[in-house]
């Protein structure tokens, strides 16, 4: 289909409408307030779709009522193999609903989905899964991405970063000068808190801030409890409040527990800083009988290996 030292490139047209009535998808994205939100069920449903965020490029974003329509531009031929797979046993149009109901706060979203790559007509040949390759790669992108794709690409990140920024501002002198983006204090080390120790099975401990191991054991150890566990964070934690943690669930439904695990207490040190406390952390834990991690956090099982 293409030459060894060419690389394999090809476009498509995605076109959405939702069979609701009372929701009109380009009226959704024109709104300066929504847009946003459908940009990203878009980004994360595609990327569900091929297994990576980089796998398909949104080049623009069509508003020609009722439909909604995106210029894809695929750059590897695999990539674009599981696109068509996931489109045709209806996975991509579960997961851009799910994600639609989630970033637009709704209870359903239900939708159509029309698949063309020039004046084809892909829905008509996707048992014919080499052809729709084909037909996808002799269509090469006639633009690059626009510059709103861009903004709203920049947009996103900010979503899960500006608090992060914030804290990283107001806590740059405790951080190590070798990894200035890390939110976590330096191994050992204590940040002022409002609770200086805290006690734990009859014994008093410092009241120190998280930091990456524990970040890590928590994401290792903690297992399904997760969500159990964030929600008796969300209590004291906006940044955790309701549909987070199932949005969470869902995002990174395929990267397995450790990864839905390491993201909630992600959030939380992003959006709690210097109060992103290790008591915080046991004191959800013990509420949700993990006593087993909680002393794997405060190093009670090493002490007691070398005793």
């Amino acid at each position: 289909m293409a030459g060894s030292s060419t690389p394999w490139i090809g476009s498509a047209y995605l076109f959405l409408q939702s069979t609701c009535k009372t929701i009109a998808l380009p009226s959704l994205y024109e709104s300066s307030q929504k847009k946003p939100s459908i940009f990203k069920a878009l980004k994360l449903a595609l990327a569900d779709s091929t297994g990576s965020l980089n796998g398909v490029d949104m080049l623009k974003v069509h508003c020609s009522h009722p439909h909604l329509i995106i210029q894809l531009k695929f750059c590897k031929q695999e990539n674009c193999r599981r696109f068509l797979q996931s489109y045709r046993e209806g996975a991509l149009q579960e997961s851009l609903q799910n994600h639609l109901q989630l970033s637009l706060a709704m209870s359903t979203v239900p939708l159509e989905m029309e698949l063309k790559a020039g004046s084809e007509h892909l829905d008509n040949m996707l048992k014919d899964e080499d052809r729709c390759l084909e037909c996808i790669y002799k269509e090469k992108p006639d633009r690059l991405r626009d510059e709103e794709i861009t903004e709203l690409e920049e947009c996103l990140k900010s979503l899960v970063l500006h608090q992060n920024i914030n804290n990283n501002m107001a806590a740059k002198d405790c951080m190590s000068l070798n990894s200035p983006s890390l939110p976590y204090s330096s191994q050992g080390s204590s940040l002022p808190s409002p609770e200086v120790t805290f006690i734990f099975q009859e014994q008093q401990f410092a009241n120190r801030t998280l930091t990456l191991d524990d970040h890590q054991k928590f994401a290792k150890l903690v297992s399904k409890k997760w969500k159990q566990v964030g929600r008796s964070l969300q209590k004291n934690c906006r940044a955790l409040r309701d549909p987070v943690i199932d949005n969470l669930a869902l995002e990174y439904d395929r990267e397995g527990l450790y990864e839905q695990a390491y993201q909630l207490l992600l959030r939380f040190i992003q959006s709690e800083g210097k109060k992103a406390t290790i008591a915080r952390l046991i004191a959800a834990l013990e509420e949700n009988g993990l006593t087993s991690l909680s002393e794997e956090l405060l190093g009670l099982h090493s002490n007691e290996d070398s005793s």
